[in-house]
């Protein structure tokens, strides 16, 4: 089980600086460095091309204007004029050069995060809710990939470009220049303070992103239970709730976004206030030429904008370095379940399954309730089934989940062929060994690809061999008649027909002749058949709240599957060896008659 609103996330160590933090990217960006360097320098041409245009207007004004040459305005005008055509083919160039390369580390990132996902153990999955995992997938890597391709190459170029114009700014009048620096100092210090603040808050806001992604999952994958029992209003409220934190984090959040945009705009502002008075002065007094005005504002016009966009760049990459955070904190996660370095083999497995003083305790299990499993001894010999029964919680599951490796023993050892189960490989192992759990699971695929999904030898490729693609079929129609699925023929595809989230079939409209509380509760409504009438038509809470005969059917149908419960062997929730090229299945209670209507 998970809990839907914690944050699993090891302690992040505010110490770590944003720009250590992000050059962990490094061997992912690896292929897009050289793109990456050549958007920056299309971007950083483009920006000293816009920076030249103010010296032409200085030669225009203190040239043929001055001297009232309008003929000789024309080539300067021409030239301004391709100035700005070489400037705009530049940028275009630069988004040219970083956008397929941020794409390719993008999905580099999130095949090695599922990847890894994969290889962590069962005791990861269950302390992360799948909400946080979901959007560290997701939205945390396309805010990475975004950064990567337009954040940093902007952030980068605009600091060197606001340098450049300050030393051009100095030497056309120190002076003016000087003045213009230390005017814009507070900026620095407000972006120091900005940083400490921002971080934590990204980081707590993009947390709770995954918190409400969670809750979202959760309520779409129990949709049919919480309409069952009504639950849909407090499952609302719950939402609301999360929600309304999120929002209360994103105003603060825009808050401090706007203090850093009022100080970039304010302090530029009186800065270029100052040196219009100090400049129209020196003007007057015959130290600076009326064209090196005008340069000198045109190239502090150019600077306003990466002075300006320093704000939102300096947020961006601090949402980044939030993002890249939570991404290795999946990456970072240790997986003690491992493969041993040198595995060892069983060549023919004869399927002696045997618990040898085993001992076992959850990790988050607190001390003082002891081992969940206290120097369990069990043999199960080959071919025999064996029925594990007692009281809930008492370990059953445990105890096969400990066969496949799903977790470790604390103490003693699970033996398969007097074979310690971590001295094998867990390919291997899961190749002997199979864990036939009570809740079954479909993926959004072919029937066929769901039946196959523990055999990968029999698909992909290697079912283009005839030999293979004949087993392949052998295996899934005795998988199809233990489970008693023999109707996935009769389906508009027969085998092939691909089954929708968790095997519901969206196109289908079915009428289910239910026997079982449990499979009633799965319906959208229910109609309920008395003397020969439909009496009554409604959802399982409606007709629960309103119709007496309903009750009473319902309480029947529960007192018949306890009594079948009762009469027949319990359902198998464990492990099955045996060889390879052999089905582990489980016996299962008769399926459910259905009549489906399309």
């Amino acid at each position: 089980m998970t809990a839907t609103h914690s944050q699993p996330h090891p302690h992040h160590d505010r110490r770590v600086g944003t720009v250590r933090a992000l050059l962990r990217l490094r061997a992912y960006a690896r292929p897009a460095i050289p793109w990456i360097l050549a958007g920056m320098a299309a971007s950083l041409t483009a920006q000293l091309v816009a920076l030249s245009i103010p010296q032409v207007l200085q030669a225009i004004v203190d040239g043929p204007l001055t001297e009232g040459d309008a003929a000789s305005v024309v080539p300067l005008a021409l030239l301004v004029l391709g100035l700005g055509v070489l400037e705009a083919l530049l940028v275009a160039l630069r988004r040219w050069f970083v956008l397929k390369p941020g794409t390719r580390v993008e999905a580099s990132m999130r095949n090695t995060l599922y990847a890894k996902l994969q290889d962590l153990p069962v005791s990861f999955h269950d302390r992360w809710p799948s909400g946080q995992l979901l959007s560290r997938a997701v939205s945390d890597l396309n805010l990475i990939r975004r950064w990567m391709s337009f954040g940093l190459v902007l952030l980068t170029v605009n600091l060197i470009v606001i340098l450049v114009g300050i030393g051009i700014l100095v030497s056309m009048n120190w002076m003016l220049g000087l003045a213009f620096l230390v005017a814009s100092l507070p900026l620095w210090v407000v972006g120091y303070r900005f940083e400490g603040r921002y971080s934590e808050v990204s980081r707590r806001s993009q947390d709770q992103q995954g918190d409400l992604a969670t809750a979202v999952e959760e309520s779409v994958h129990g949709i049919r239970v919480l309409k069952a029992f009504g639950r849909g209003k407090h499952a609302l409220t719950t939402f609301r709730a999360q929600a309304e934190t999120l929002r209360s984090t994103e105003l603060e959040k825009g808050r401090l976004e706007a203090a850093i945009w009022f100080w970039l705009i304010v302090i530029p502002a009186i800065a270029l206030a100052g040196c219009l008075v100090l400049g129209v002065w020196l003007a007057a007094q015959g130290t600076l030429t009326v064209g090196e005005l005008v340069a000198f504002f045109a190239t502090a016009g150019v600077l306003a904008w990466p002075i300006e966009s320093i704000g939102f760049l300096l947020a961006f990459t601090l949402d980044a370095r939030a993002a890249t955070d939570r991404y290795f904190d999946i990456i970072d996660s240790r997986n003690d379940i491992v493969d041993p370095e040198r595995p060892v083999s069983i060549e023919r497995p004869r399927g002696e399954l045997a618990f040898r003083d085993v001992h076992f305790r959850y990790q988050d299990s607190p001390e003082r309730f002891g081992d969940l499993l206290d120097g369990v001894d069990l043999v199960v010999r080959p071919g025999e089934t064996m029925a594990l029964v007692g009281l809930t919680g008492s370990g059953k599951t445990t105890m096969t989940a400990l066969a496949t490796r799903l977790y470790d023993v604390t103490a003693g050892a699970v033996e398969l062929d007097g074979v310690d189960v971590r001295a094998l490989s867990r390919e291997e192992l899961r190749r002997h060994i199979a864990m036939a759990f009570e809740d079954a699971t479909l993926f959004s695929a072919s029937v066929r690809d769901n039946v196959l999904l523990g055999r990968p030898e029999l698909t992909g490729d290697a079912a283009a061999d005839p030999a293979v693609a004949a087993e392949a079929e052998r295996v899934l129609e005795e998988a199809l008649r233990i489970a008693q699925a023999g109707f996935a023929h009769g389906l508009p595809d027969g085998i092939d027909t691909k089954v929708g989230e968790e095997g519901v079939l969206a196109t289908t409209t079915a009428l289910i002749v239910a026997h079982r509380p449990s499979t009633v509760m799965l319906a959208d409504r229910v109609a309920l058949l008395e003397d020969g009438r439909i009496t009554a038509v409604g959802t399982h809470s409606e007709l629960l709240a309103t119709s007496d005969h309903y009750r009473f059917v319902i309480s029947s149908l529960e007192d018949e599957e306890r009594g079948r419960q009762a009469g027949t062997t319990d359902r198998i929730d464990g492990a099955a060896t045996g060889s390879a090229d052999r089905i582990d299945g489980a016996d299962t209670e008769p399926a459910e008659r259905e009549e489906v209507a399309r």
